[in-house]
């Protein structure tokens, strides 16, 4: 498989997984039959999103087993994520803020059925760590819409983590919740001190950009 340069072309990719995301998205495309649109994807990847809910809501009440549920959610959300856009750029029906504004409003409504799935499956008292998740992804979201809007570059990742490398964190963290009942607790933990710092710096990278925008805009004047 070799990546299609031009499906790639409106954004810049850092993610460790971007290499091998960006061949098999690249082998994908040409392979999705016409009748699938763009907005078809978008629906599949919300579809994903219903799943993962599901999964959690048929954990806690009949049995742990269906949290493999979850596993194949991420993947559907995350098919139809990843390729709502690159089709509409590989049949040339791209638009661009049509495109731009459904992609983080579905993107944000898969986050609150995940986070609100977690704070179903969880015990009462750990039902913060949901909203936290959710606030903390949100927090992610909002900077990067924030650094497109000052240097006019739309990226999705914040470093070497992506929202495809966060998909396979939750998919391990779920397995292992499946084997280790109860250790979801920790693992949303600790993923919320991580995005926690990652915001943080993220934050800090962002009001840099920003003063020096600020200060090239002066000098025009």
């Amino acid at each position: 498989m070799e990546t299609n340069k031009k499906l790639f072309a409106d954004r810049k990719r850092t993610n460790i997984l971007s290499v091998p995301e960006q061949k098999f998205i690249s082998y994908l495309v040409p392979r999705i039959p016409q009748w699938i649109t763009s907005d078809g994807l978008t629906a599949i990847g919300l579809f994903g999103s219903l799943v993962i809910f599901a999964s959690f809501v048929l954990a806690n009440y009949f049995d742990i087993n269906y949290l493999w549920l979850a596993l194949v959610g991420f993947f559907v959300q995350w098919f139809g994520d990843s390729l709502d856009g690159r089709i509409a750029y590989y049949r040339d029906k791209s638009r661009k803020w049509y495109g731009f504004a459904l992609d983080i409003v579905m993107d944000w409504i898969s986050t609150v059925f995940i986070g609100l799935g977690f704070h179903l499956y969880v015990e009462s008292e750990y039902e913060i760590m949901g909203f936290l998740l959710v606030a903390l992804y949100g927090w992610a979201m909002i900077i990067s819409q924030l650094r497109y809007k000052i240097t006019d570059k739309y990226t999705i990742d914040a470093g070497l983590l992506g929202p495809t490398e966060v998909r396979v964190v939750l998919c391990l963290v779920i397995v292992l919740e499946i084997f280790v009942p109860s250790s979801i607790l920790y693992s949303v933990f600790l993923i919320c001190i991580a995005l926690f710092f990652i915001n943080l710096v993220d934050t800090k990278k962002l009001l840099v950009l920003g003063d020096e925008r600020d200060a090239l805009e002066k000098k025009k004047i």
